[in-house]
């Protein structure tokens, strides 16, 4: 014990003595020591806390902060993690200053990369709702985690930890714009690995979320299957995602070119005009002259623009003033040098190109470019200006008012640079006019007439600086039409979209780009009431024609699983349908070991479905399968789970598969068309079938018996447990069936109406009652024997 402590408590000796530890028991014990209350007047209960200082206790509490050096070391091999000693002290011992600020605060906020500070450099604080959200798992997979707390609004989140997530968030901003929400989903085509057609899917989900978070893996799927994704390096390798030392911010910028070009090629094949083209394309004229006078014209559409800055030499040189909607026409209408191929000089000569706008998108998608320190520079010091201006203007108008509300409204133009709404035009000599506007006010008839319009802002993507590769949000001004649909009131509102994390943001926050940890990515601006030129509605849902029977992707002839569906067996909204689904392993569980000994997932394992059956229940075919489709793969399967799945290798393979091969795409919409005809599946763990799967099912169209045999906050009862019990069948003995499980499922779907209708709710939680006391006696584990009858009822 530190001596000064001693002191300063005026701990004599004598007293201290009983407080060894050979004197502790005796001391402390009243039956050992009758007279220690009486002796002690509860001193040693009630000290006072005579220092100012920190606590020993806080020894205990606090650890050290993990150094930047050490963090950007780490190696990770299997599940361990290695880090050189940087010899900053000696093995098992770590620099503490008790007085310091506790190092968890620093550790989770700080951000060690940032275009503009090295990581010696002062650390920023990164709000919470901005940082990477996580799903933490329990040994049941989802159960128990909270999605709702993270999102209380009724638009749906998107989960991260599937492979190439990391343009989740320029999905929500594609879903948000309305043409394009509605263009997708009216697109339907037999192309197996359709970007239009899986966010179609994924997009009909969001509509009926009600706030439940989606997963985008279906579309992100098609786009790892996507020559062109990949010769842009668009998708993320295993050792990219794990060890986060992704660009990102530059990626998904490469993605917002990629994916409004994609959507542009797939979607005018069935369009006469192409609605992309509409949206995002300008006409534009680039001019290229080349040193011996030889000029070459070309007019590309265009459906984005890259922003450029003005180059200054040297950090001494000061960065001057430039309005945004300067440097937005200097971008849209740019001029450089550069070499090129002369046809006329027959060589690579220098070579002056510009660039001129005849027409102007509905749609201005932008990338900012803010991938250098110097970038970031500039845009900090433009942001300063604004500010400044800002402080001065509301100086001069507090004091018109007699000092009144000076720079209240000011503050909130901190670290903002970009404008809420532009005004632009093309003039008569088809020059581009860009300037700023009030957002609140309209244009006058002249100007209209003139050819003029306003673009309002209402998307911002920015890359947040916390952690290796940071993550990426979105900044969403939700339009009338959602919100009519979703709450049934007709208004305006930003959002933030992190994510599962959704959350309603003030206008101004979308805008504000501190650049030490918040760098802008992508801006969209739409002109004002676009949407009303666009046909909104969806036109063209999965019809009865996909239930037909398609051609086995199989080259040899496959064995007869099941029996299409009859014209006179065509399912109605209410008719029941059994179900189940195997999987496939595409990627393993990757766990941490804590100091505690307990794991922690760190990212689940990714699965994919590998045969779907759906099997009648009523009718003289009861029982027999309508749909029992393997499911091709075209990614490398690292596990194909045959002990619970029953797939074996080359079952998947078109080559040598026996079975009934189909794409995901063709079994989905078989799924879509029951869903959105009404039916009811019955199944065991259906709410994990459909989200591997990636299909939204409403909750009264769901009858799941691993909840209908289960008491509340209890664990769930495996399939092959309640049909021993009840039903009195052994199942699954050397490995599953998809067939075989649905029927199950079925039976006891049947066996459980009896108990309720025949005895009433009381006698089924009697009955349930009874099967966990059995449960626990056996440790779920059924007896060795081959029953023949059922076992209890």
């Amino acid at each position: 014990m530190d001596a000064d402590l001693g002191s300063a408590m005026n701990w004599s000796p004598e007293w201290l003595q009983e407080w060894t530890p050979e004197g502790l028991e005796a001391s402390t014990n009243p039956h050992l020591n009758p007279n220690f209350l009486q002796n002690h007047e509860l001193q040693p209960f009630c000290m006072p806390l005579t220092s100012t200082g920190p606590l020993l206790s806080d020894r205990r509490r606090w650890t050290p902060a993990r150094d930047p050096q050490i963090l950007h070391a780490v190696e990770t091999v299997g599940f361990n993690s290695y880090v050189e000693n940087p010899c900053i002290c000696p093995w098992k011992q770590v620099q503490h200053n008790i007085n310091q600020t506790p190092a968890y605060y620093f550790y989770n906020n700080q951000v060690p990369e940032s275009p503009t500070e090295s990581d010696e450099e002062s650390l920023h604080v990164v709000p919470k709702k901005y940082r990477k959200v996580a799903i933490k798992y329990s040994k049941r997979g989802l159960e128990g985690f909270n999605f709702s707390s993270y999102n209380q609004t009724m638009f749906a989140g998107l989960e991260p930890d599937i492979p190439s997530a990391y343009c989740n968030s320029m999905i929500q901003v594609l879903y948000f714009l309305e043409p394009i929400r509605c263009l997708v989903q009216n697109h339907l085509c037999q192309k197996e690995f359709c970007l239009a057609c899986e966010l179609g899917f994924l997009f009909h989900m969001f509509d009926f979320s009600g706030g439940d978070p989606c997963q985008a893996r279906n579309v992100l799927r098609a786009f790892r299957n996507i020559p062109d994704a990949k010769a842009l390096g668009l998708i993320l390798s295993n050792h990219e995602e794990r060890t986060g030392k992704a660009k990102i911010g530059r990626l998904i910028q490469r993605w917002n070119r990629f994916i409004l070009l994609q959507l542009h090629q797939e979607t005018q094949e069935q369009e006469s005009e192409s609605v992309i083209g509409k949206l995002f394309g300008s006409e534009v004229e680039n001019r290229s002259l080349c040193v011996c006078g030889k000029e070459t014209v070309r007019s590309p559409l265009t459906l984005l623009f890259n922003m450029r800055y003005p180059e200054h030499n040297s950090q001494a040189e000061t960065i001057k003033e430039y309005d945004f909607a300067e440097i937005l026409k200097k971008s849209i209408c740019l001029e450089q040098s550069s070499q090129a191929w002369c046809d006329n000089c027959e060589n690579y000569q220098p070579t002056v190109h510009t660039r001129s706008i005849r027409h102007l998108p509905d749609v201005l998608a932008l990338n900012c470019e803010v991938n250098s320190a110097k970038e970031a520079e500039f845009w900090k010091v433009q942001a300063e200006y604004a500010f400044n201006k800002a402080m001065q203007k509301a100086a001069m108008e507090a004091s018109s008012m007699g000092g009144i509300g000076c720079g209240t409204q000011a503050e909130d133009q901190r670290h903002v640079w970009i404008p809420a709404t532009l005004k632009m035009s093309i003039s008569k000599n088809q020059e581009l006019e860009i300037m700023s506007w009030p957002e609140s006010e309209e244009l006058s008839a002249a100007e209209e007439g003139e050819g003029a319009s306003l673009y309002d802002l209402v998307v911002t993507v920015p890359h947040i600086l916390d952690g290796k590769a940071g993550n990426l949000v979105a900044h969403i001004k939700v339009g009338e039409t959602y919100h009519q649909r979703k709450v049934g009131v007709a208004q305006q509102q930003w959002y933030l979209f992190n994510d599962f994390l959704v959350e309603p943001i003030d206008k101004t926050e979308a805008v504000q780009f501190d650049v030490s940890w918040k760098v802008p990515a992508i801006l969209y601006y739409t002109k004002r009431n676009y949407h009303t030129k666009y046909d909104l509605h969806i036109k063209r849902p999965v019809d009865a024609s996909v239930m037909h029977t398609e051609a086995s992707l199989t080259q040899r002839k496959t064995d007869a699983t099941f029996m299409p569906l009859m014209d006179n067996e065509m399912l109605q909204d209410g008719d029941l349908v059994g179900l189940d689904a195997e999987f496939v392993m595409l990627r393993q569980e990757e766990t941490e070991l804590r100091s505690d000994g307990t794991k922690s997932t760190i990212k689940p394992s990714y699965m994919s479905v590998a045969r779907i059956t759906c099997v009648r229940v009523q009718g003289p075919n009861k029982g027999i399968p309508f749909i029992d489709d393997y499911i091709s793969t075209q990614e490398q399967v690292v596990d194909y789970l045959t002990q619970y799945s029953g797939i074996r290798p080359g079952d998947l393979d078109a080559k040598i598969s026996s079975k009934h091969l189909t794409t995901l795409k063709s079994t989905y919409l078989k799924l879509r068309f029951l869903i959105d005809s009404g039916v009811c599946f019955i199944g065991h763990g259906l709410q994990n079938d459909f989200r591997v799967i990636n299909l939204m099912v409403p909750k009264d169209q769901v009858v799941d018996t691993v909840q209908l045999f289960r008491l509340p906050h209890k664990r769930m009862i495996s399939l092959k447990f309640l049909a021993w019990y009840f039903l009195g069948l052994n199942i699954q003995r050397e490995t599953h069936d998809s067939t075989e499980d649905a029927c199950t499922a079925l039976q006891l779907y049947e066996k459980y109406l009896d108990l309720f209708f025949g005895s009433g709710n009381n006698y089924v939680m009697k009955v349930l009652y009874e099967l966990y006391d059995k449960g626990f006696q056996l440790k779920w584990k059924i007896p060795d024997l081959d029953m023949s009858r059922p076992l209890m009822y």
